[in-house]
């Protein structure tokens, strides 16, 4: 019975990791897009991107799931007049996705499959 508990507390343990670094990777994603995006809106370097960046992180807290960070940006990049399509944006926020992913498990040191 006491293997059983600790296989369980065990489980529970590697769960909880998971989804915390699951958590951090998006959060790093979001944020990679944010900088991208604030390149491309022509902000300086420095507090503005920053600032920008924690702002597309906040706004992923709106809905579940990434439409609501493309929203943002979109929104923004369309207001400076910048034609920039769905696909592209998908496609940098995967390249945001694959370099956060490198970025915490390399922060961990871990070696292990990350979480999707």
């Amino acid at each position: 019975m006491n293997n059983f508990r600790e296989r369980g507390k065990s489980f529970e343990t590697e769960f909880s990791r998971n989804q915390e670094l699951a958590f951090r990777i998006t959060a790093r994603r979001n944020r990679l897009f944010g900088v991208w995006a604030a390149e491309k809106l022509g902000l300086a370097a420095g507090e503005p991107v920053e600032t920008y960046a924690k702002a597309v992180v906040a706004a992923d807290f709106e809905v579940p799931g990434d439409d609501d960070v493309i929203a943002k940006v979109r929104a923004d990049l369309d207001a400076k007049g910048l034609g920039v399509t769905d696909a592209e944006l998908r496609a940098e926020l995967a390249r945001a996705a694959a370099e956060a992913r490198r970025q915490v498990l390399a922060d961990h040191g871990d070696k292990g499959t990350p979480p999707r």
